[in-house]
């Protein structure tokens, strides 16, 4: 778990909530799982971990852990699905968990917006696909590692041990959203913010945006 700096979670969490005379809304990153899923908002990264649970009962779990982090937010980002990936074994069940929470904060009005897997490796690193000096492509592995990387050089935030994936793409999330509300929290370059276009933002007016 990073250090908080600019933000903190709520009480639920363990943190406090951000001083009122704040008034950088408050987004969160979502990078939903079914074993560890990454939380984050700005200056500060957590996960939510499930355990032993299984089935209902882990879904229920995620979804309230998960909104102790967001329900005094104002935006939220949430990682969509890796179509790739969508017929490997516990798809199903991560699907349900996407859409638990955006059901979720749909009832809280949370406003939020979903977010590619290669949408936040671009805004990270520049571009979602990568190869090494020898022109081989890139593990899974390590482009995230790219990503976590990309955080903590670009933010300050140094995502370490076992969860520092989950909490570093939770990050760029949340990153994501504060910049297109108007809020970057670094300065990036056009290879990066290119990103943003390829997102479905919310159509709606958001309290908060620009």
């Amino acid at each position: 778990m990073s250090t908080p700096t600019l933000f903190e979670p709520t009480p639920a969490a363990g943190l406090t909530t951000r001083p009122a005379a704040v008034t950088q809304p408050l987004v969160i990153g979502l990078d939903m799982a079914l074993g560890t899923s990454g939380i984050a908002g700005p200056g500060w990264t957590d996960t939510v971990r499930t355990g032993d649970r299984s089935g209902e009962a882990r879904l229920d779990y995620i979804v309230d852990r998960a909104a102790s982090f967001y329900r005094h937010a104002d935006f939220a980002v949430i990682e969509g699905a890796a179509f790739s990936l969508s017929s490997t074994r516990g798809s199903d069940e991560l699907s349900a968990i996407r859409w638990m929470v955006r059901c979720d904060l749909r009832r809280r009005g949370i406003p939020f917006a979903v977010v590619n897997p290669d949408s936040r490796t671009i805004y990270a690193t520049g571009k979602a696909r990568w190869k090494d000096e020898q022109g081989r492509k890139l593990t899974k592995s390590q482009v995230k590692g790219l990503v976590r990387n990309g955080v903590a050089e670009q933010y300050g935030i140094e995502c370490t041990g076992t969860t520092r994936y989950d909490e570093a793409d939770a990050y760029v999330l949340m990153a994501m959203g504060s910049d297109w509300l108007g809020y970057p929290l670094a300065e990036l370059p056009a290879t990066h913010r290119r990103a943003l276009k390829a997102v479905p933002w919310p159509t709606t007016p958001v309290a908060v945006a620009r």
